[in-house]
């Protein structure tokens, strides 16, 4: 074992800095458009400002808190696949990494039950979902997709009642409904495509991940119902605004295109899941962009400047090869 001196301190910036990068900042857009497509459709009924960008920013951290203190757990199949990140080089302690995750999700959590006390439940769901996942991934091949969505189709109704409502009220509207069925089935696909960059990794250190199960073309054809699922979902919820409809295009032509691509490629290995998995988390994002233009136009300029900013940290990526 490394010894402990060895490892960052919490109290340096090279620890945040390492920390940064092992929360995967490209990926806090994530949780951040899936909150905010919840807080959209309750915007119609009430308005505050503050409280509108109180409660972006906990949705928008969650991702990269959640995502640190999932990866204390995995760090087995992790130091194969994405070496490059600080847990696999062992400059950050999963004491560390582990405390500072469990304390931010502690600290976003207080914002939103500060929000909505119905928040208690959500957030107390999330985190026992985060600290499971990946015992399910392990152990389960039917489970790792859908226990991980399950959890991020959460954030649509905790930015709903943050903003308005409790959460009978929003259990209740058949908009928040229809979203977070759009939110589980487009990010479950985004996980199980997700899975086939590590099926040698997770092979190797006994993950039971539906691709190693079941191979690269079963997974691809299974994901195709999420992708057609998160399509109509969509549109059903974009179908009166011509601005969400034309977004929901773009999101759902690429997704179709990276589902393609995996079908089609000549080598199925983990190099050549990159684009399809990049589709997949494109695709995601513009879905619920399409859901929040579809509600308030006049938020495009600052959409527009959201997805731009995606796009640059998905670029800047360490890894090339890893999402």
């Amino acid at each position: 074992m490394k010894a402990e001196s060895n490892y960052y301190s919490p109290y340096s910036f090279s620890f945040w800095k390492a920390y940064f990068i092992q929360m995967r900042p490209y990926l806090l857009f994530v949780s951040g458009v899936a909150g905010w497509a919840g807080m959209s459709i309750a915007f119609q009924e009430s308005f505050n400002l503050q409280i509108y960008i109180l409660a972006f920013i906990p949705v928008f951290l969650g991702y990269g808190f959640g995502q640190a203190l999932t990866d204390c757990f995995q760090i087995d199949t992790d130091s194969i696949s994405a070496p490059y990140r600080p847990l696999s080089r062992g400059i950050l302690s999963v004491k560390s990494v582990m405390i500072t995750s469990i304390s931010g999700l502690a600290l976003i959590s207080a914002i939103l039950i500060y929000l909505n006390i119905w928040n208690v439940l959500l957030c107390l769901l999330s985190i026992i979902g985060l600290s499971s996942y990946s015992i399910i991934k392990k152990r389960y091949w039917f489970g790792g997709p859908f226990h991980n969505a399950w959890i991020v189709a959460l954030l649509p109704i905790i930015g709903y009642i943050s903003i308005t409502g409790d959460l009978i009220s929003a259990l209740q509207g058949p908009g928040i409904k229809q979203l977070v069925i759009l939110t589980f089935f487009s990010y479950t696909s985004f996980v199980l495509i997700g899975y086939l960059k590590d099926i040698k990794a997770d092979r190797e250190t006994g993950y039971r991940t539906f691709p190693v199960v079941f191979g690269w073309n079963t997974s691809v054809w299974i994901n195709n119902i999420f992708v057609v699922f998160s399509i109509v979902f969509c549109f059903r919820l974009v179908n009166s605004s011509i601005e969400g409809i034309i977004c929901m295009a773009l999101a759902s032509m690429i997704a179709i295109s990276g589902q393609l691509y995996a079908h089609f490629t000549k080598i199925k290995k983990e190099s050549n899941a990159v684009f399809p998995i990049t589709s997949t988390l494109r695709a995601f994002i513009l879905w619920h962009i399409a859901i929040i233009l579809a509600y308030h136009l006049e938020h495009f300029i600052v959409v527009v400047l959201f997805y731009f900013l995606f796009e640059v940290a998905l670029y800047l990526r360490p890894d090339k090869e890893q999402i």
